[in-house]
C-alpha cells in the first residue's frame, strides 16, 4: 500500500507542476482574499494591526480551500459518472457548478454586500468559522474545475472510475495522486493569504486587492467556460512530459497499475511503447462498447482490412492530446487517398467529456475530419490495454498491431513507421514527402534535427569517411572533427546491415543536434557511454531488444554534438529528437 500511496503522490506532484495547472493559479492565488472583512482597529508598527499578525499565522483557510478540492477532486473522479447518472443529471453539470460557484466567489470579492450574502447561509453550519465558512466550499467548486495532464496514475484512476472497479488501491491511489497535485497549489494559497492579511490593514489597498481577486476569478470563469486557456496551455512546452513518461516505463509503477490494465489483449504487451521498430503484436481488438460515432458511420476493423490504421486515444480537454492532434490531421490529408485510415477513440478522463455536444464541438473546432468514436465506459480502451492519453497504436493491413506510441512526440518516427506499413500494403506506392518527420518546428520556432536512420536503407545524412555498403564483414569509418549541422559520422570498425548498424572493435558515434531531446533505438547487450564537452559522461546499459534510451534530456532546445563509444555486440537503429 505504500508503494501505491507515494506513485499516486509522485504522479500528482509531478501534475501538480505541469502547465495544465496553470490557469488554476491565479484562481487560487486570491482564493486567499475571500474571507469576510475585519473592521479596522488600532494600528501599530507601522501600520500594521497587531491582531492581524497574529490571524495571519493561524490563517487556515488556504487549507481549507486545498482539502475541498481534494475532496471533491477525489470523490468526484471516481464517482462523479454514478452520482449524475443516479441523479439523472448532464455530464457536464458538475463542471458548471464549478463555474458558477467560481463566477460567485469573483462577484462577492467585487461586491462585498453580495459576498455576505453568499457566505451567509454557511454560517449556521457547526464548527465552521465565520471567517472561513466558504473555504472549504470553494474547494469543493475548484475540484470539479482541476483538470490535470494525463498521465498513467490518472489514467488507472479514470478506468477504475469508468469500469465501477473501484476497490481499495484505486482509492489509496486517489487521494495520494489529489493530494500531490494539490501541494502546490498551497503554495499559492498560502501566498495570497498572507499578502491578503498584511493588506487588510489599509482599507483602500484591501479594497483594490479584493477587486483585483474578483475580476481574476470572473475572466477565468469565463475563459474556462469557453476553453480559452486551452489556447496558451497548447502554446506552452509540455515541460513535465520527461518526467511523466519516466513513471509511465518504470516496472514498479506498471506493476502495481497492472489491475487497472486488465488481462485483455495480452498479446499487445509484446510491442514496447515507443519503439522505432516495427514488432508484431497480435491481431489488433475490435472497437467495442461505443456510444456514438463522429464524422462516419460505424466503422470496423474487419472492413478495413488492406488498409493502414492508426487508432488515436484521446480526450478533448487533454492539452497533451490537444498538441498531438495537428500532426493527425497533417497524415490524415496526406495519405489518406494512399490507403491510411484514421480513427479516433474518445475515451475521457471526466465525466463533462461525456457529453456528446461538447465533444463534437471540439471535434468542430479542431477541424477532425477523420472518424471519431465515443467510447464513454472505456470499453475500447480496456480492450487495448491502454495507459495514457493521447495514445497511438499503428495497425497494418492485415489488421495486426506493429507498433504503440505513448504520450506527444516521436511524430516523425511515428510517421515514417506508417510509411513503411503503407509500401507493405502497396508495393511501388509513390509516397509524397513526410510532412511531419523531415523538419518540424518545437514551441520557440526552432527547426529540430530530423529522425536520423543508421542502417544501410535509409540512412542519408552520414557526414564523415566510410561507406554503408551493407557486408558480413566489419567497415572501419572516420569521425568528422568539425560535424555539419544535423548529420552524424561514425568511428571504428562496424558491421552495417539493412536497418542498423552493429559495433564491434572501437566503434564510435558523433550527432550534430538541434533539439531538447534526444533518443537512440539499441538493442543486444552492452554499454554505451555519451560524450558532451563540459558535461561529465554518462554510460548506458543495453540490454534486449530494440528500445528507446534517452542521451539528451535538456529544459529547452539547443544545438550541440555529442559522441557516443560503444562496447562490441550494440546494434544502433536510430536518433529522434524532441
Amino acid at each position: 500500500m505504500l508503494t501505491l500511496a507515494f506513485i499516486g503522490l509522485i504522479g500528482g506532484l509531478i501534475t501538480g507542476v505541469s502547465p495544465c495547472v496553470l490557469p488554476m493559479l491565479p484562481i487560487i492565488f486570491f482564493a486567499g482574499t475571500t474571507g469576510r472583512p475585519e473592521p479596522l482597529g488600532k494600528r501599530a508598527e507601522g501600520n500594521v494591526l497587531v491582531g492581524e499578525r497574529k490571524r495571519a499565522a493561524r490563517d487556515w483557510r488556504p487549507l481549507r480551500i486545498i482539502a475541498g478540492i481534494v475532496v471533491s477532486f477525489s470523490l468526484f473522479t471516481l464517482t462523479g459518472s454514478v452520482i449524475l447518472s443516479a441523479l439523472g443529471l448532464p455530464d457536464d453539470f458538475l463542471r458548471w457548478v464549478g463555474l458558477i460557484v467560481l463566477g460567485l466567489v469573483g462577484l462577492g470579492l467585487i461586491f462585498p454586500a453580495l459576498g455576505h450574502l453568499i457566505e451567509r447561509p454557511f454560517y449556521r453550519l457547526p464548527k465552521i468559522n465565520r471567517k472561513d465558512s466558504g473555504a472549504f466550499v470553494l474547494g469543493l467548486g475548484l475540484g470539479t474545475l482541476y483538470v490535470p495532464c494525463a498521465g498513467p496514475v490518472l489514467a488507472a484512476i479514470t478506468v477504475a472510475g469508468a469500469t465501477g472497479h473501484i476497490g481499495w488501491r484505486t482509492v489509496v491511489l486517489t487521494i495520494s495522486f489529489a493530494i500531490g497535485a494539490a501541494l502546490p497549489l498551497l503554495v499559492f494559497a498560502s501566498a495570497g493569504s498572507r499578502i491578503a492579511q498584511r493588506v487588510k490593514a489599509y482599507r483602500d489597498r484591501a479594497r483594490g486587492f479584493r477587486i483585483a481577486g474578483g475580476v481574476v476569478m470572473l475572466v477565468l470563469a469565463v475563459a474556462l467556460a469557453f476553453n480559452i486557456t486551452d489556447v496558451i496551455q497548447r502554446a506552452l512546452p509540455s515541460y513535465t512530459s520527461g518526467l511523466e513518461q519516466r513513471v509511465a516505463e518504470n516496472k514498479t509503477v506498471q506493476g502495481a497499475l497492472a489491475p487497472a490494465i486488465g488481462n485483455a489483449s495480452t498479446e499487445l504487451s509484446k510491442c514496447t511503447p515507443g519503439a522505432a521498430v516495427l514488432a508484431q503484436c497480435g491481431t489488433a481488438p475490435a472497437i467495442q462498447g461505443t456510444q456514438q460515432w463522429f464524422n462516419s458511420t460505424p466503422v470496423t476493423l474487419s472492413e478495413l482490412k488492406g488498409k493502414v490504421v492508426l487508432i488515436d486515444f484521446w480526450a478533448y480537454s487533454c492539452i497533451n492530446c490537444q498538441r498531438a492532434t495537428p500532426h493527425l490531421l497533417a497524415w490524415d490529408t496526406a495519405y489518406r487517398g494512399l490507403g491510411l485510415q484514421i480513427i479516433g477513440i474518445h475515451s475521457p478522463e471526466f465525466a463533462f467529456e461525456k457529453d456528446a455536444g461538447n465533444l463534437a464541438a471540439a471535434i468542430r473546432s479542431a477541424g477532425i475530419r477523420y472518424p471519431v468514436a465515443q467510447d464513454n465506459n472505456l470499453a475500447t480502451w480496456t480492450a487495448y490495454r491502454n495507459q495514457y492519453w493521447p495514445a497511438k497504436y499503428l495497425v497494418d493491413a492485415n489488421g495486426v498491431v506493429r507498433s504503440i506510441k505513448f504520450g506527444e512526440g516521436s511524430y516523425g518516427q511515428t510517421e515514417n513507421q506508417l510509411r513503411e506499413l503503407l509500401t507493405q500494403a502497396h508495393p511501388g506506392l509513390k509516397l509524397p514527402a513526410p510532412v511531419d518527420g523531415t523538419v518540424k518546428a518545437d514551441v520557440a520556432g526552432k527547426d529540430l534535427t530530423p529522425e536520423t536512420y543508421l542502417g544501410y536503407s535509409r540512412s542519408e545524412n552520414l557526414k564523415g569517411t566510410g561507406s554503408l555498403a551493407p557486408r558480413k564483414t566489419a567497415t572501419v569509418f572516420g569521425l568528422n572533427a568539425y560535424q555539419p549541422n544535423d548529420t552524424y559520422s561514425l568511428g571504428g570498425n562496424w558491421i552495417v546491415g539493412t536497418q542498423n548498424v552493429t559495433s564491434t572493435a572501437g566503434s564510435q558515434a558523433r550527432l550534430n543536434y538541434n533539439a531538447a531531446k534526444v533518443y537512440h533505438v539499441l538493442s543486444g547487450h552492452g554499454t554505451v557511454t555519451v560524450s558532451i564537452a563540459g558535461r561529465p559522461d554518462r554510460t548506458i546499459t543495453v540490454n534486449g531488444t530494440p528500445n528507446a534510451y534517452q542521451i539528451v534530456d535538456n529544459p529547452t532546445v539547443e544545438r550541440d554534438t555529442v559522441t557516443l563509444t560503444y562496447s562490441p555486440g550494440v546494434s544502433a537503429f536510430t536518433f529522434s529528437f524532441g
